[in-house]
């Protein structure tokens, strides 16, 4: 009976933690719509923020809690499974099409910060206070180039070209509204994060899973589910353009927001066991880039290789944690 309570209250978390992102993102968009801030800062900020807000919940409690395990791996594994499985479900669904900017500049940045989050875990076996200043410096480096493109992005001018959602009148245009749905939408989120880093720890000590396995795996899907919303939502509705990009946001923050805030409020544990992880994660970003140069797109091809390199990684884990 406690594992199946267990089981439920994981469940509930992720349900929390998945509301909770799609009012924050509501709300804050909302916000900066109404405060005239470019519509694309708001799509490569906020809406990656929101999606990246149960990874940073999850992450911070768990390295709180002293769960370095989980830690990282939700950072390592959301980041594996963004690229892998929901790009690779994306691109499948409808060819997704790249932006030059983000070939000739994001995605080569998240090379780089995928190479340097090791190199700073691995330098002590810990990402600390330095480590997370570092990574702070960096993010705001990133948010400025963000507004450096907006000034010279043309305006948007559609309602269905704009990533974020936006509020069109009545209540939900109201101030207050817009700031309350933000506040509960990070309380969820926070409420949320101590149901999924509790019960994912209770359940991997019941089996005898580690840590760093649990937040591969059953973490890192529960709070890339809302990526994986975005993402599907938008090749659907025929927004295959902004698929990627969100993506590759959404791993920029992971690395720079989520772990170096984590780094910021307490010493993480940074194990040798990520080793192979970190190699993953590095390779990840660099044949998602292969896959892209050619056409500027992800083809439904490219994807069927995203699916088949998450088959052969998962299976690794299930390997090593049973062996």
């Amino acid at each position: 009976m406690d594992i199946f309570l267990q089981i439920l209250l994981l469940l509930f978390g992720f349900a929390l933690l998945i509301k909770g992102a799609d009012w924050f993102v509501d709300g804050a968009a909302g916000i900066a719509t109404k405060m005239s801030i470019p519509q694309i800062v708001i799509g490569l900020t906020i809406v990656a923020l929101g999606t990246s807000a149960p990874e940073a919940a999850v992450s911070i409690t768990a390295a709180l809690q002293n769960n370095g395990g989980i830690t990282v791996g939700n950072v390592l594994g959301s980041n594996i499974l963004n690229i892998f499985l929901i790009l690779g479900i994306t691109s499948i669904i409808t060819p997704v099409a790249v932006k030059p900017n983000t070939i000739k500049v994001e995605m080569p940045f998240l090379i780089f910060l995928s190479i340097l989050f090791p190199v700073l875990g691995f330098i002590g076996y810990s990402l600390g206070l330095i480590d997370g200043i570092i990574l702070w410096i960096i993010l705001l480096a990133f948010l400025i180039y963000l507004v450096m493109i907006s000034r010279s992005e043309k305006p948007i001018n559609k309602p269905e070209e704009i990533d974020a959602p936006i509020p069109q009148g009545g209540l939900k245009n109201k101030w207050w509204f817009m700031f309350l749905i933000t506040i509960i939408g990070l309380t969820l989120i926070i409420i949320g994060s101590n149901f999924t880093v509790n019960s994912a720890t209770f359940i991997a000590k019941t089996f005898g899973v580690s840590d760093r396995i649990i937040g591969l795996t059953i973490v890192a899907f529960g709070t890339s589910l809302p990526e994986l919303v975005t993402s599907a939502i938008a090749a659907k509705k025929g927004n295959n353009d902004i698929a990627i990009g969100n993506i590759v946001g959404s791993n920029i923050f992971n690395i720079l927001f989520v772990a170096g805030t984590s780094a910021l409020i307490t010493s993480v544990n940074f194990d040798l066991s990520f080793i192979l992880d970190n190699v993953v994660s590095v390779a990840a970003a660099i044949i998602l880039l292969l896959c892209c140069l050619r056409k500027k797109k992800l083809t439904r091809f490219g994807g069927i290789i995203l699916l088949l390199c998450y088959g052969v990684y998962f299976s690794y884990l299930l390997f090593t944690n049973i062996y």
